[in-house]
């Protein structure tokens, strides 16, 4: 027998490393999300009120990507050092900060004169910021769950119990989520491991008799008291009006002041040498680019304008449906212009956007498509 044969007669034919999502990689990436973007943002604020000061003396300058590069090795370190439940948290939020720190230093990385202020920085961060987003909700949906992946995330929740911190309430949780293991036949082999897991339980006061929860959890009980106390139907179709409106309204500034000064040659010629000057238009096509922004911004300014007169007009699916898609379409398409000619101060329209579209998406799920 060939030493090839010899290794595929070890090899186990049931063998499965398919990868499995970890039980809390929803709330990590959201926590990691919302870090990064708070970095971003901080760091932002902090250079420009300090004045953008020096880390260093003389030929010594300690750039803050630095800091991000050592705080994604320490995330790095936590995750593959501590099997703790909190050990992934605390590496989310340490990396999300430290890749904030990271990216925001990206115009030194992509021009020869490593100009922080480059003009294309801005937009490759906030695309950056879109694709996380885009994972985070690749990571959050609902998915038909196996038995192998069923048992990852038992097992991922025992840990609460070595811990000694397991309530009734994730008791009960475990309990049911191990009669599920048995109800299916794709991996019988794991029943009687289930089974006995669930008599373990079962034979077991829970070491915790109140459910203590984490600051996370309290955080979004109390976002879901509030919702269901203060954003009843009428207040929450009311928000969601006024922010359509401030959202169009903001996005008609820019072409508004562009088409009043259109038709003064003078006015048009010093707005457009202070493009130059600011480096953010560098040739004709760059003033293409521009009035492709304005035009892109005053249209869907119209259409969400629309939406929001829909929905006073109780056509409330249709103007929903036009209102988050048109959101949609602003904060993944128009706001790369709006970020490349206005910089970092578009993080606040931004921010707003998603608050609004956060609005309508909740809007829709609890009183029309649940209906």
């Amino acid at each position: 027998m060939t030493k090839k044969d010899q290794k595929n007669s070890t090899r186990n034919p049931h063998q499965d490393r398919s990868l499995v999502l970890r039980f809390k990689a929803g709330q990590n990436i959201v926590i990691t999300l919302l870090s990064f973007a708070f970095s971003v943002a901080a760091t932002r604020l902090f250079l420009e009120l300090t004045g953008y000061p020096q880390l260093g003396g003389g030929e010594l300058h300690i750039a803050h990507v630095l800091w991000g590069g050592l705080l994604l090795f320490v995330a790095a370190l936590i995750s593959i050092i501590f099997v703790n439940d909190w050990a992934a948290t605390l590496s989310a939020l340490i990396a999300g900060l430290g890749v904030g720190l990271f990216i925001d230093e990206v115009g030194k990385f992509i021009t020869s004169t490593n100009d922080y202020f480059y003009p294309s920085a801005a937009p490759i961060v906030y695309v950056f910021f879109l694709l996380t987003v885009l994972l985070a909700f690749q990571v959050r949906q609902n998915r038909p769950k196996s038995t192998r992946s069923r048992m990852y995330e038992i097992l991922e929740r025992f840990s609460e119990v070595l811990d000694r911190d397991l309530s009734a309430f994730e008791r009960e949780e475990l309990i049911q989520s191990l009669a599920e293991v048995c109800k299916n036949d794709d991996r019988n082999d794991l029943c009687a491991l289930a089974e006995s897991m669930k008599h373990y339980l079962q034979s077991k006061k829970p070491q915790a008799k109140i459910y203590h929860p984490n600051l996370l959890d309290r955080l979004k009980i109390s976002l879901i008291k509030f919702e269901r106390k203060f954003l009843t139907k009428a207040k929450l179709k009311m928000t969601m009006i006024i922010g359509l409106l401030g959202s169009a309204a903001w996005s008609l500034i820019s072409p508004i002041f562009f088409f009043s000064i259109s038709n003064n040659a003078t006015e048009l010629q010093v707005f457009y040498d202070e493009l130059i000057t600011n480096r953010l238009v560098r040739n004709a096509n760059g003033l293409n680019w521009f009035e492709t922004r304005v035009l892109m911004e005053g249209s869907l300014a119209l259409v969400i304008l629309a939406a929001a007169m829909l929905i006073i007009f109780k056509k409330e699916k249709l103007g929903t449906w036009l209102g988050m898609t048109s959101l949609i379409v602003a904060i993944t398409m128009v706001n790369l212009l709006v970020f490349y000619f206005e910089q970092f101060s578009t993080i606040l329209l931004a921010a707003f956007q998603f608050l609004v579209l956060i609005l309508i998406m909740r809007y829709r799920k609890r009183f029309i498509l649940n209906k």
